[in-house]
């Protein structure tokens, strides 16, 4: 620390001192509602530490995902919103998807076909596709691996939307890869 910094951080804590003891001298006939108020705001402090360092455990309680009952059976929890959301590897790279009944195909946000190593720039946007906000235009794909767990599928036809879509759709096509889907009162289920 150099002297500027020394002076500065004298100052500051003088400043800060003489703040203290004007507000315990204003406030001396409410001291004990001070010190509740204080403690009550140390506690609301750490409640936030502490929510902060459990998010990852809190998330998983509130938001529920996937999970795996046996080597080809999975478990989609039914989320918040009423859908099911699944979280595949594609081409190696973790991509969340929305599971989408209504979709006929796979479909790849351009930001998702861009995280797997296809440049939407490179495709050629020469399909169609009737959506609920409109006609977009398409590009066909393949793609190398998609993994759920340790099911795998290979060569798999996708299509990279050109329009706005929030969030990758897991359409009929790679469903049609499972045996058995399943809705129940406990959520999705896909057995291969």
């Amino acid at each position: 620390m150099n002297e500027p910094d020394f002076g500065r951080l004298a100052y500051l804590g003088i400043l800060g001192s003489v703040l203290v003891v004007w507000f315990l001298v204003h406030n001396r006939q409410s001291l004990g509602k001070l010190a509740q108020a204080a403690i009550a705001w140390v506690l609301i402090f750490l409640g936030v530490l502490a929510a902060y360092g459990l998010w990852d455990d809190i998330r998983q309680t509130v938001l529920p995902r996937q999970s795996f009952v046996s080597a080809d059976q999975v478990e989609v929890p039914r989320a918040r919103d009423g859908h099911f959301y699944l979280t595949l590897l594609v081409n190696d790279v973790s991509v969340d998807f929305l599971v989408d009944t209504g979709a006929t195909h796979l479909v790849l946000t351009q930001a998702d076909a861009a995280r797997i190593g296809l440049n939407p720039d490179d495709l050629h946007f020469t399909g169609r596709a009737v959506t609920a906000n409109g006609e977009v235009r398409t590009a066909p794909v393949r793609l190398d691996r998609v993994a759920l767990g340790k099911i795998s599928d290979r060569n798999i036809r996708a299509w990279v939307n050109q329009g706005e879509l929030e969030k990758s759709l897991l359409g009929m096509s790679y469903l049609h890869h499972w045996s058995k889907i399943e809705i129940t009162s406990q959520g999705l289920v896909l057995t291969r």
